[in-house]
């Protein structure tokens, strides 16, 4: 049993009413397929990101012993910040490691950089003028650990005016103890 409007239609219009319909419901089954793939790949990422966690957690609990032994080291040695002059005094020591490898220091400047509940920074800005190797050397003896000096940004290239010559821009910073370390 056909209802009346269908039965009042011509064949044409029966074929072309059944190609909206399947138009419409294709379209329907298409939106809500791509809901669920997406949906499916949201999860799987999640998981994925969990998993990676959970993994890292578990390195973590592993070496739970080495990291409390670093954090008592770190909290043993890592000098406190006494007056904004700490600054002076690191920029005066990167002009005396530069000086020992005869590297030449151009536009040096100072300043107080970020303060985290890990740490409080003072930085000194330097342009350099040097030979590689004499380089290599200032940057090492810079980059003690025990010295808690970053190199926070390095730009380094060749003098255009002199090939055997590197030009070397830094923002080294060393870091503080904290003013209230975190528990």
């Amino acid at each position: 049993m056909m209802p009346a409007w269908y039965q009042r239609m011509n064949p044409r219009e029966r074929v072309l009413s059944w190609l909206a319909a399947g138009t419409v419901f294709a379209l329907l089954n298409l939106f809500i397929l791509d809901w669920i793939f997406g949906a499916l790949a949201s999860a799987q990422k999640q998981v994925a990101a969990r998993r990676a966690t959970l993994a890292e957690q578990a390195l973590y609990v592993k070496e739970r012993d080495l990291w409390t032994k670093r954090d008592g080291w770190i909290r043993q040695h890592q000098p406190i910040i006494k007056n904004p002059a700490d600054a002076s005094d690191l920029l005066d020591q990167l002009k005396k490691i530069a000086g020992k490898y005869n590297i030449l220091v151009e536009n040096p400047a100072i300043g107080s950089g970020e303060t985290t509940p890990y740490h409080q920074t003072v930085f000194a800005s330097i342009e350099t003028k040097s030979p590689w190797p004499p380089l290599v050397h200032f940057l090492y003896d810079v980059q003690r650990p025990d010295a808690f000096i970053v190199l926070e940004n390095v730009n380094l290239a060749i003098d255009g005016s002199d090939p055997t010559m590197m030009r070397g821009k830094f923002k080294i910073a060393r870091w503080f103890a904290p003013a209230q370390r975190p528990k």
